[in-house]
């Protein structure tokens, strides 16, 4: 008798061997994929007994809200500025926020982080791993990868210089006679720099600054050592990995050197190690681009998890200087819904600025130049990149957002200041997606024209760094406007994290009740609960006819901002100038 020969099932780490492969015969094809693989594994760390994680899973809930910070956002005499904002998170928004950014830690040579020296240390101007460990058990903690460049004072880089291992074959180099004419960048500085090296003269490749040098992909030995970098992160307590202007990571002259096969192919090797040793791990990217290139991003729910859903920023304030969603909902209802297991990650300012390409194709050049002369009267900057022919065009709006959104568009303060900027967060809050809030948004700073005048680059002007004594006495000031405004936003903060329809995965569909009210409908996924969110955008008083909401007549509705009951289902909304109600048939 002929026994039957069963087939041994394939175990999680094999099948990871297998689809790492495969991705990287699409990186490199003329090498051996099975040992790149293989390399890959024992630089991650991987363990032989891992487990397959799950498909189309949600690491996050209506209760997540992401904090975005530098370091040293808020700062105290002789105390390490990593211990003083920890602190300050604890005692101001440990029950509001779940999970910090803190943007680029690392020893740093120019762009406030973002030219990293040493991926493997801590700043010691900020503290140490010990401190962003600490930060890791009390938050989710959120850390950048800057994959795409490294400071030109780095060890790689003078190596490089030097001729040396490691860091020669790891900076990307052309010519000046190659085919660059399309190459995409968001700087109007050259795109190549002339260096000297131990061999004769080089040009590397710089598509933000001469002070970050462009890194090689087509060399495998990079990739392998992001991947232990990326590793590093993930044993000091990292959950959440942002990609930082991940989309230039592959270059090649002749073509744009955006958004190339090979970019996508990298990412999926980064999602697919960091969910195999952390199941719970967010891969964020982090592509400042046209809105149709940023939803690329998501693959087939293979690539990010998350991504910057960039288009919000610029289109929400257009809306509240305007007084006119028109625009902001046509956006709003060509947005596909994000399937499960990946989210957008919502936000309306940042460390760098208002981004404005990913406003291209939905607001128009003469509407986006009102937008720009409005906020230039609000004290605001701009920045330039280089386009097509040499041209240079806007980038984005360097401002506090606060500021912002002082008046209308005609660029006059109209007393609204407030009420504008609660209403715009109070429409982010609720809205698909994950909120993102800067720290100078949820502190109202205003333009920081000291430090603007100091550094004499345009991005100072959101970056201030607050002294922790002044602000803790401030924040018990109640006639203060901004402790008034970061009061608010925690109020509303905490009402959004209680309910089920504000999921980032919820139903959402676009109402139409006209230019000046912006509206959605959100319902949880057992479908339980249903949440109408309306807003004013305008500076005048509106009225909504409930017949137009359509609430459903055997549930009992009510406000869940003011906490009104909605009694007379045949009657009218009245909102004041910016007010936004949210009405639930669930409280």
């Amino acid at each position: 008798m002929i026994g039957r020969v069963t087939q041994r099932e394939t175990t999680p780490y094999e099948a990871l061997r297998v689809r790492l492969a495969s991705h990287l015969v699409g990186v490199y094809p003329d090498r051996d994929s099975d040992d790149l693989a293989d390399r890959l594994l024992a630089a991650f760390r991987v363990p032989l007994d891992c487990v397959e994680p799950g498909a189309h899973v949600n690491n996050w809930t209506q209760s997540d809200i992401v904090a975005i910070t530098y370091g040293d956002s808020v700062v105290a005499p002789d105390q390490r500025p990593l211990v003083t904002l920890r602190r300050f998170f604890e005692r101001e928004l440990s029950d509001v926020v779940s999970a910090v950014h803190i943007l680029p830690f690392f020893p740093y040579s120019s762009d406030d982080g973002f030219s990293v020296i040493d991926y493997k240390a801590v700043d010691s101007r900020l503290g140490d791993w010990g401190d962003v460990t600490d930060f890791g058990r009390r938050f989710k903690l959120m850390a950048d990868l800057v994959a795409n460049h490294a400071s030109a004072e780095s060890r790689w880089f003078q190596n490089y210089v030097a001729r040396k291992r490691p860091g020669k074959l790891l900076f990307f180099e052309a010519s000046p006679d190659d085919d660059l004419s399309l190459v995409v960048r968001p700087r109007t500085s050259p795109l190549l720099r002339k260096v000297e090296t131990a061999d004769g003269p080089r040009h590397v490749w710089c598509t933000f600054s001469h002070d970050q040098i462009d890194l090689d992909y087509s060399n495998p030995d990079l990739l392998i050592e992001m991947v232990k970098v990326l590793r590093l992160y993930l044993e000091r307590g990292i959950k959440i990995f942002r990609l930082d202007a991940v989309a230039f990571l592959w270059k090649q002259p002749g073509t744009t050197s955006l958004h190339l096969p090979q970019t996508h192919e990298i990412i999926k090797i980064f999602r697919l190690l960091l969910e195999h040793r952390a199941p719970d791990s967010i891969v964020i990217t982090e592509t400042n681009v046209p809105n149709r290139e940023n939803l690329m991003y998501f693959g087939n729910g293979n690539e990010a998890h998350a991504i910057y859903n960039f288009s919000l920023a610029p289109l929400l304030l257009y809306t509240m200087l305007t007084g006119d969603c028109r625009h902001l909902k046509t956006w709003q209802m060509s947005m596909p819904p994000a399937q499960f297991g990946t989210a957008y990650f919502n936000f309306i300012a940042s460390h760098d600025g208002i981004g404005l390409r990913p406003a291209e194709g939905l607001l128009e050049p003469e509407e986006l130049q009102r937008m720009i002369s409005a906020v230039e009267s609000f004290g605001g900057r701009i920045t330039y990149r280089r386009a097509d022919g040499g041209e240079e065009r806007p980038y984005e709006i360097n401002v506090s957002l606060f500021d912002a959104m002082s008046g209308g568009i005609d660029g006059v303060p109209d007393g609204h200041r407030f009420e504008r900027f609660i209403c715009a967060h109070t429409i982010m809050l609720a809205l698909e997606g994950i909120p993102g809030f800067y720290i100078h948004s949820l502190l109202a700073t205003p333009n920081e024209l000291r430090k603007l005048e100091q550094t004499g680059r345009n991005r100072s002007i959101n970056r201030a760094n607050l002294d922790a004594d002044t602000l803790k006495t401030r924040l018990q000031d109640p006639d203060d406007e901004r402790t008034r405004v970061f009061r608010e936003l925690k109020r509303r903060i905490h009402i959004r994290k209680l309910q089920d329809a504000f999921h980032p995965n919820a139903t959402q569909y676009t109402l139409h009740l006209g230019r000046h009210i912006f509206a959605f409908w959100r319902q949880s996924m057992d479908r339980s609960q249903s949440i109408f969110a309306i807003h004013n955008v305008s500076g005048e008083m509106q009225e909504v006819s409930l017949a137009e909401v359509n609430l459903i007549v055997t549930d009992d509705w009510v406000d869940l901002i003011s906490g009104q009951p909605i009694s007379d289902r045949g009657g009218c909304l009245v909102f004041q100038p910016y007010q936004s109600m949210w009405l639930s048939n669930r409280f």
